[in-house]
Formats: structure tokens, C-alpha cells, sequence
């Protein structure tokens, strides 16, 4: 691990046409971290676009309306049906969303519909129609070290009738449901870079789909489409805990 100045760290990220900063949904600080990265990203001169997993695509039209400053901020959280769809508080993602209509960058929607991600763990893929995939590709499947990465952060906080294994088969459940998410982010920035090509996506997506590249950026692998992952920290020093690197990037926040 080297350290490296924040404007090279920038530009060696953007080499990727997509770039994804981690988060933990209830930190401000974090957000804060996102804003201040999307700025230096913007301000290297290339058009830019955020996707967010905060939006299922059916919104799409509420985002296109609030970057183009057709909605109040209250309109705006009503038609995205934000309290039913998110769930923690707007204001810890206001400055992205300011950002953005300011400075005209688009947002896109990244998310499917939660039914679909339960019917496809505990069915599969194969048990849904086309119609009800919302445009989203079956996931290529979990490595053995994705499959111990969740099997690991269950174990957090386990609950009764926990897999006794990450092998073992009524952990595939999980494992589809999480992978359905990562899938569905990837295909939603595989489309946004079809819709807007020339543009650089910068993806606000939670760190568990990022961690060590094995979720989100190994569906955007298999679509062919390489990303930089960048990940915030508190700790003074991130040494690596797995042969895989967490992330292309940390950021030590001090919010002390």
C-alpha cells in the first residue's frame, strides 16, 4: 500500500469508465466523502453521470424532472417514493442530490424492485418470466470467496437457522439475492453508458456490493466494462486482511 496525492488518485481512477465510491447507507460523513470526489471528478473536464441504488429504474422520469428543476425538493422525495423504496433519511444524500441538479449532472437509477430479488432467491433465475427481469441479465455466478465474504458478514450479526457453511446449499438463497442487486446495479450503468455514451458513471452504491471487487464490479467484468473502486476509511492504517485488495482506492476520512 502507497500513499498517493489526491489529484493523482483521481485521475488513475477515471482511466475506468466507471467508478464506484462505497458507502455505509447512515453515515454523513461518508456522503460527504462521495461529494467531495464526484466534485474532483467533474472538474477533470469529462461529462459525468451518478447512478444511485437508492432508485429503482421506475423512477427514472422523477430523477430526469429533479436534475432538469422541473420538482421542489418535497415533490421530489414524494414521487420517488423515497420513504418506501430507501428509508434512511434524505438529508444524508441531499448534497449529492443538490450537486447534481446544479451542476446538471444526470442521475440515474441503479435498483429493481424488492419482489423481484426475493422471488429470484428463493426461486432463481430460471423461475422468472422475462417480462418481470426489469431488464436485468442473470448474474454470472458467485466465486467461492464472494460466497465466504457474506457468509462472513452474516455471521455479524447471526440469526436462528444461520447455513452452517458458506457451501452449503440453503445459503444459495442468500447468495442469489445479493447477487440479483449487484447484477442489477451493473446492468443499470451498463445501459446509462449505452444511453449517454462519452460520459464517465460514478456509481453511489453501498460497500458491500464493492468490497474486493467481488459483487457489483464482477457483473460489470462480465459485461464487459472495467471500474475502480473507491472506498472511505476511518482507520489510520487499511492493511489488507484477504489476498484480494478491498478496493483500488481508500480515502481516510477525520471527521473528529
Amino acid at each position: 500500500m502507497r500513499v498517493v496525492p489526491h489529484g493523482v488518485a483521481l485521475r488513475g481512477a477515471a482511466r475506468n469508465p466507471v467508478i464506484l465510491l462505497g458507502e455505509t447507507h447512515d453515515d454523513a460523513a461518508v456522503h460527504r466523502w462521495q461529494l467531495h470526489v464526484a466534485a474532483g471528478l467533474l472538474a477533470l473536464g469529462e461529462p459525468m453521470v451518478m447512478g444511485f441504488e437508492m432508485f429503482p429504474r421506475r423512477v427514472q422520469p422523477v430523477l430526469d424532472q429533479w436534475v432538469g428543476g422541473q420538482l421542489s425538493a418535497e415533490a421530489f422525495l414524494e414521487r420517488a417514493d423515497w420513504s418506501a423504496v430507501w428509508g434512511f433519511p434524505a438529508e444524508l444524500y441531499w448534497p449529492l442530490f443538490h450537486f447534481c441538479r446544479q451542476m446538471r449532472v444526470p442521475m440515474r437509477a441503479l435498483n429493481c424492485e424488492r419482489p423481484l430479488v426475493t422471488k429470484v432467491g428463493k426461486l432463481g433465475w430460471e423461475a422468472i418470466d422475462d417480462a418481470e427481469r426489469e431488464g436485468i441479465t442473470p448474474a454470472r455466478p458467485a466465486s467461492d470467496s464472494y460466497r465466504r465474504y457474506l457468509y462472513a458478514i452474516g455471521g455479524r450479526s447471526p440469526l436462528p437457522g444461520r447455513p452452517a457453511s458458506p457451501d452449503a446449499p440453503e445459503f444459495d438463497r442468500f447468495v442469489r439475492a445479493q447477487q440479483t442487486w449487484d447484477r442489477a446495479f451493473a446492468c443499470g450503468i451498463a445501459d446509462t453508458l449505452k444511453d449517454l455514451p462519452g460520459h464517465r458513471v460514478i456509481g453511489i452504491i453501498g460497500r458491500g456490493h464493492l468490497e474486493h471487487g467481488y459483487g457489483t464490479p464482477f457483473q460489470l467484468d462480465d459485461l464487459g466494462l472495467r471500474s475502480s473502486i473507491l472506498l472511505p476509511t476511518r482507520e489510520a492504517m487499511f492493511p489488507p486482511r484477504t489476498p484480494d485488495a478491498i478496493a483500488d482506492l481508500i480515502f481516510r476520512i477525520d471527521d473528529r
